[in-house]
């Protein structure tokens, strides 16, 4: 009886197996197993497929940030350096706003040379986008205008601005210096 129930076992486990493509022979479970790998195969291949994605996403939105970031530094340092320019620029202004008028052909060739100079710092600032506020004839906005005092006019309304005292410059619409500027009564 015993070689009977060893026989009967055997026949409920060979009723599991099944002969592959290459011969060999598998259980149920064993094919079961197989597909169950299968499956997580896939699912680990999609999900590194999407973590590689976004790490694809993440390095393209750091390189447009780092571009930015280039701009925005090259954008400020230029700022920087225009504004020390300004100061140089005015004073050139104020320079010439005094000059007497000579006769002297050394001196006229001499201004004529500094004129020039002020001529190249009035073309690096308008290249660079940089143009003064105008001031004279109009209405004071405070934003643009600093008022130093107050004047009475008679050919001027009130808010007027009737005389500069220091040129205002901006770029685009941004204020780089405020004009300093005397406002009729």
């Amino acid at each position: 009886m015993k070689k009977d129930a060893k026989l009967d076992e055997q026949n409920d486990v060979d009723s599991f197996d099944e002969t592959t493509d290459d011969g060999s022979q598998t259980t149920d479970s064993e094919e079961v197993v197989k597909e169950v790998v299968k499956e997580v195969e896939v699912e680990v291949n999609v999900d590194y497929r999407d973590k590689w994605l976004r790490a694809q996403a993440d390095y393209s939105n750091l390189i447009k940030e780092t571009t930015e970031k280039r701009s925005q530094w090259a954008a400020m340092s230029e700022w920087q350096i225009l504004e020390e320019f300004i100061p140089i620029y005015d004073n050139f202004k104020k320079a010439f706003s005094g000059i007497p008028d000579s006769e002297d052909k050394s001196w006229t060739n001499w201004v004529k040379g500094i004129e020039y100079i002020k001529k190249q710092f009035a073309d690096i600032l308008k290249q660079h986008g940089i143009e003064e506020i105008e001031t004279v004839d109009q209405v004071f906005d405070p934003t643009k205008h600093e008022c130093l005092g107050e004047e009475e006019s008679d050919d001027r309304d009130e808010g007027v601005i009737v005389r500069e005292i220091g040129a205002g410059y901006k770029k685009g619409d941004k204020i780089l210096q405020v004009a300093k500027v005397i406002v009729a009564k």
